[in-house]
């Protein structure tokens, strides 16, 4: 892959917006701060956020062993996917190939750039038709989206599936890992060297419980960096959610809470395979589990009644009355597993309110 023969040409002749905190570099020692034209009067939050966010960066770099030049943050994982059509995607030009069923806001984002969206079905197993997708490819494809684990079907993509499309496919390859961490298999980020065409897409809001900080990562080639770094919002991580995303990090419950979700997915799909109308259960690599039942629209009005909120994925390809359930603490799942008791053995029965 050629990159310079993907970056936009308005991108690449671009001269990026350099903010006051941009130009200067913090010194050891105290400063009169007059260049940014913020309130002086302090209370935590009247100075504008590092733009670069170069503590969090490099706690997420010793977390993940990548450096930080590899790392780019946004607000949430969907900035930083924006960011990827808007320096590599002509609107109205070019196009991308997503492979339904799987996470939405890759063709919302498409529409919203202006790009074609060329979706190609995975198989019966959710698995990658690489031999079509290939075939797919034009001129201005710019983009394959992987999702692995995929969104909402819970399985991961073989490697022999994604090796083949990063091998032959001279474009960007971006490879959301939003779930990797629920997973017995390895990022991807170890063949990022290998790999210029790859980016990888992680975040904090799935594993690591920050949902609501809104940071996504991005790992890719310094070059790749660099393009994306031109064209992102100076200030677009806050600095509350900076601080405190680089405090829960070091201080990370992660791999206690990862394995409590996976012992208690364990207990969930046992007491799904157990309920009568739940035709199948997917396997799944992530912290929810993909069901087929008998009438989706009916059983999700039912789990609604009983208190419990499910996701009703019927409207997507190959998904026809599927209902995707999140893994909960402890509690949340017995009341689940409950709701299914009742469910299995009477057609209406409210026990919540």
């Amino acid at each position: 892959m050629n990159l310079e023969n993907i970056i936009r040409e308005n991108v690449k002749k671009l001269s990026p917006y350099s903010s006051a905190r941009d130009e200067f570099e913090q010194f050891t020692r105290p400063m009169i701060y007059l260049d940014a034209n913020e309130n002086p009067f302090s209370n935590g939050m009247n100075r504008y956020p590092d733009p670069q966010q170069k503590d969090l960066k490099a706690a997420i770099a010793d977390k993940k062993d990548i450096y930080v030049e590899n790392i780019l943050l946004g607000n949430g994982s969907d900035e930083v996917l924006d960011l990827i059509f808007r320096a590599f995607c002509e609107p109205n030009q070019d196009n991308i190939i997503t492979l339904p069923p799987t996470y939405g806001m890759y063709g919302v984002l498409a529409s919203i750039n202006a790009i074609e969206n060329r979706e190609v079905l995975l198989n019966e197993e959710f698995q990658p038709n690489v031999d079509v997708i290939l075939n797919a490819v034009d001129a201005n494809t710019k983009i394959i989206f992987l999702c692995s684990p995929n969104n909402p079907t819970g399985n991961s993509f073989s490697d022999e599936s994604i090796i083949r499309i990063l091998n032959n496919f001279k474009g960007l390859v971006v490879l959301d890992e939003a779930y990797i961490d629920f997973s017995a298999n390895k990022s991807w980020l170890n063949e990022l060297n290998d790999f210029p065409n790859l980016i990888i897409t992680q975040t904090l809001s799935k594993a690591y419980a920050m949902a609501g900080l809104r940071i996504g990562i991005l790992y890719a080639s310094k070059p790749i960096i660099a393009v994306l770094n031109k064209i992102k919002p100076p200030y677009n991580v806050n600095i509350l959610s900076q601080e405190a995303a680089e405090k829960k990090l070091l201080q990370s419950t992660l791999k206690a809470q990862v394995r409590k979700i996976l012992v208690e997915k364990e207990k969930l799909v046992s007491a799904l395979k157990a309920t009568k109308f739940i035709v199948k259960v997917f396997p799944s690599d992530a912290n929810f589990i993909l069901v087929k039942v008998d009438e989706a629209t009916y059983r999700y009005q039912q789990f609604l009644d009983n208190g419990v909120v499910v996701r009703n994925r019927s409207n997507q390809p190959l998904c026809e009355n599927c209902l995707r359930i999140t893994v909960g603490n402890k509690e949340e799942n017995e009341r689940l597993m409950e709701v299914l008791k009742i469910l299995n053995n009477a057609e209406k029965s409210i026990i919540y309110r």
